[in-house]
């Protein structure tokens, strides 16, 4: 496989982790490096396994796994996402700033990254009907996600800081991951619409 369709591959599957460190970043406003280091870490492991995972699981299970990776992806996401919207509804007049659990670490940076490499698990699959290797290619998706989640921790600090939004920040990073797991269930079109 060409290294640019390799890479595109990395990018695209990157994309959810990116968009939900975005949200992590805004819902921040400033992130310590650790923070940063943390999110991307794991988010950079869970895609880099979950295609050799895929890969191992070969064609045995695929069919099995198609019929509901969207599904999980979206009730992971909407989980996490609903619990901030309510967090964010239910606070006090005195809560105005974003003040969730850090989302950088324990069950909650989890749950965000298993959530955001399920696809990477079909692309696991996808590899092992090709034959394709599955070493190098989960090397570059990990690395790739690592630096986009990173990246998108730092301009969503930035965003949050620039934009004055601070006190809706966690109802926003809230709606983002219930889109993300919307977007998910659209592109698999599990949605009626």
């Amino acid at each position: 496989m060409p290294f640019v369709t390799l890479f595109a591959i990395a990018v695209a599957l990157a994309m959810d982790a990116f968009a939900v460190a975005l949200a992590t970043g805004i819902c921040l406003g400033r992130a310590r490096t650790a923070q940063t280091l943390r999110m991307a870490a794991a988010f950079g492991l869970f895609q880099a396994a979950m295609p050799v995972l895929g890969w191992l699981l070969g064609l045995t299970v695929r069919e099995h796994i198609e019929a509901y990776d969207h599904w999980t992806a979206f009730a992971l996401l909407a989980l996490v996402g609903g619990k901030m919207i309510w967090e964010a509804l239910a606070g006090g007049e005195d809560d105005a700033a974003c003040r969730p659990k850090d989302p950088t670490q324990g069950l909650q940076l989890l749950v965000l990254a298993l959530a955001t490499s399920i696809d990477a698990l079909a692309v696991g699959l996808s590899f092992a009907v090709l034959g394709q290797n599955i070493w190098l290619p989960a090397l570059v998706i990990g690395v790739v996600c690592f630096a986009l989640t990173a990246l998108g921790v730092r301009i969503g600090c930035l965003v949050g800081r620039a934009a004055a939004i601070s006190r809706y920040a966690e109802l926003v990073g809230g709606v983002v991951l219930v889109g993300i797991g919307l977007k998910i269930l659209a592109e698999h079109r599990a949605l009626p619409f």
